[in-house]
């Protein structure tokens, strides 16, 4: 009788473990709905839309401050700067980069690009811990612009909200028409360089602030980079 009761009683906890398991599986579902898919889905750059004479992924997420992000799992998320950032930077002699572990917060500083003596901050797009770094662009600086969606990332962040993070990030139609803006904002200030921003739906020049001293390269790009 003992073990008709033992065997009944282990049937019953399973029973409702199941039920629990039911109601859960649902919210699980909604809350990956909400985080991009994993970077193993990534679209080659080189087939991404170009609005503006820029490339943009259109399975990224991105920052005002041109960075985007790609979750690698529910946490874990991979960040890099935008082509546009890619192109007004044109040139990099150091990049820095924090430190594995230190916490980061969105839309304040991740990176310092140096060109010519002149610097840039570079906003992070996430908030969260800094799980990994990119050694390939603290070596080459360049890898980020040359190819700032693939082997030039950044660092990847363990994000405890990534789900709240990546509804403060732009992506479809939004995303386009905040880059259009950010183009005819270039476009505005530089004048003399406005055909270097392609309208006929080519990409922009490699180094759009080539002929602009250090001072007003500075300026422009803590404007566009909101640092």
């Amino acid at each position: 009788m003992t073990v008709i009761l033992i065997l009944a009683t282990f049937a019953t906890f399973l029973f409702i473990d199941y039920l629990l398991s039911r109601k859960r599986v649902p919210q699980v579902a909604r809350e990956m709905a909400e985080i991009p898919k994993p970077a193993h889905s990534e679209v080659p750059a080189q087939l991404s839309p170009v609005v503006a004479g820029f490339k943009l992924p259109e399975n990224l997420r991105y920052h005002p401050g041109h960075t985007w992000a790609l979750a690698e799992s529910p946490q874990m998320v991979r960040v890099g700067i935008d082509d546009f950032a890619a192109r007004l930077i044109g040139r990099a002699s150091s990049v820095k980069l924090p430190l594995r572990g230190r916490w980061v917060r969105q839309g304040q500083t991740l990176m310092v690009v140096e060109r010519d003596g002149a610097k840039a901050e570079i906003v992070s797009p996430m908030e969260g811990v800094v799980a990994g770094i990119n050694e390939k662009v603290l070596q080459n600086p360049e890898l980020a612009l040359r190819d700032p969606y693939g082997e030039g990332w950044l660092v990847t962040v363990q994000s405890p909200d990534a789900k709240t993070n990546f509804r403060n990030l732009l992506s479809g139609g939004v995303a386009r028409k905040w880059l259009e803006d950010a183009a005819a904002s270039l476009r505005s200030r530089i004048p003399v360089l406005a055909t270097a921003v392609a309208q006929d739906g080519g990409v922009a020049v490699e180094d759009i602030g080539r002929e602009m001293s250090n001072q007003e390269w500075s300026e422009l790009a803590r404007e566009l980079f909101l640092t």
